[in-house]
């Protein structure tokens, strides 16, 4: 009889026990060590992987891992590449030191980034711990990338499969979700949709919540709509590229160093203002719905999940002035300045001047950007009629 354990083998994260080999196999392994030249390529490899030693000494857990390497990383990142992040967990009651975990549900802004921000801003509110991530195994493309996001709890999820293994592959994440969050006592962060929204409206699939109710109740998820907003998304010129690549190449599909240029653009861009906004947990309406059909069940879950998304956006000058500018007014300018508008413009122009396709539609290109900005703004605006 295969354990719980056994079950999720192939797509779990590393256990403790499982860290120290996993750790020695990454400074081994060639393409890391290439990348790790790139951070200091006057350091011999000896001395690179010594210090790596160093700094691994008292390293248990993932959790350790996170604090120890993860936590100063991103911390950097905030510094460097945003103008500030913050955190509403104002709608989050419980006591952090109680067993009681989350399961964040949000909408999908940075490829790395959405799960790592969160992280830090757990830990810095004083949660016990932060999230284990589900990231799709077409990420996973080197040896290396897959023991690294391993060890930094993530667990996989499986992509380009056929429909009967997608079914048996949904099964067992979601027994493993709820299998982490119940017995593992992890909070979890899973994205509303698979893939980003390529213009930013945001829509939880009604297909996530059924997979997240496959391995049993959804209350003991204790699910939390999380809204993440950026000021500025540094992914903005390459969503625009790739619909007009969509739109004019028939079947076109994004390649691996796509996926690449996207996950190091959306690290190492420049963002502006961050929010993350927590909606009370699902759980204190939930049981609302419990009269509606199964298949009525997740769609109505799925508004109401949409609606406390959107209203929990934080708003900048720029998703103001996308959408006057779209409907050719002036309704909301009382929240932006002649000066926050020159600014937007200027940094359209440069976002659009890094665009090189043939047949560049500046028109098409252009109008797909501010689309992205302004659809915040509206989707905010419904969910408070």
């Amino acid at each position: 009889m295969m354990t719980a354990e056994a079950e999720f083998d192939e797509i779990r994260p590393y256990e403790p026990e499982e860290m120290q080999q996993a750790f020695n196999d990454l400074i081994h392994d060639r393409q890391f060590s290439l990348m790790m030249k790139g951070f200091a390529p006057w350091l011999p490899k000896s001395v690179r992987n010594g210090m790596l030693k160093l700094a691994f000494m008292g390293v248990k857990t993932p959790l350790d891992f996170q604090k120890r390497f993860m936590k100063p990383i991103v911390k950097y990142i905030i510094r460097k590449h945003t103008d500030g992040c913050t955190f509403d967990d104002g709608c989050l009651k419980s006591n952090h030191k109680s067993p009681l975990r989350y399961t964040f549900v949000s909408n999908h802004r940075d490829i790395v980034l959405d799960s790592a921000f969160l992280d830090v801003m757990l830990v810095d509110h004083g949660y016990p711990t932060t999230v284990e991530i589900g990231i799709g195994d077409n990420l996973l493309i080197y040896p290396w990338i897959k023991r690294l996001v391993r060890m930094n709890k993530a667990f996989t999820v499986r992509r380009g499969l056929t429909p009967k293994e997608t079914l048996r592959s949904s099964q067992v994440m979601s027994r493993y979700i709820h299998y982490a969050v119940t017995q593992k006592h992890e909070n979890i962060w899973i994205a509303q949709r698979e893939g980003r929204a390529k213009d930013s409206n945001d829509r939880t699939q009604d297909s996530v919540l059924k997979m997240l109710a496959m391995g049993g109740d959804l209350r003991e998820l204790n699910i939390v709509p999380l809204t993440i907003s950026y000021e500025f998304d540094p992914c903005d010129y390459l969503k625009a590229r790739e619909l007009q690549e969509k739109r004019d190449i028939p079947g076109f599909k994004k390649s691996r160093q796509d996926d690449l240029d996207n996950m190091k653009t959306g690290i190492f861009g420049y963002k502006g203002r961050v929010h993350y906004h927590c909606a009370v947990p699902v759980n204190q309406w939930l049981d609302e719905l419990s009269n509606l059909p199964r298949k009525e069940y997740f769609t109505a879950m799925a508004q109401r999940m949409d609606k406390d998304i959107h209203s929990g956006y934080q708003l900048f000058p720029c998703n103001y002035i996308a959408l006057d500018e779209l409907n050719g007014t002036s309704e909301y300018a009382g929240h932006y300045t002649a000066a926050d508008r020159q600014r937007f413009e200027d940094y359209l122009a440069g976002q659009l001047a890094k665009i090189d396709i043939p047949n560049k539609d500046e028109a098409f290109l252009r109008e797909c950007m501010l689309n992205m900005y302004a659809n915040p703004l509206r989707n905010k605006v419904r969910s408070e009629e």
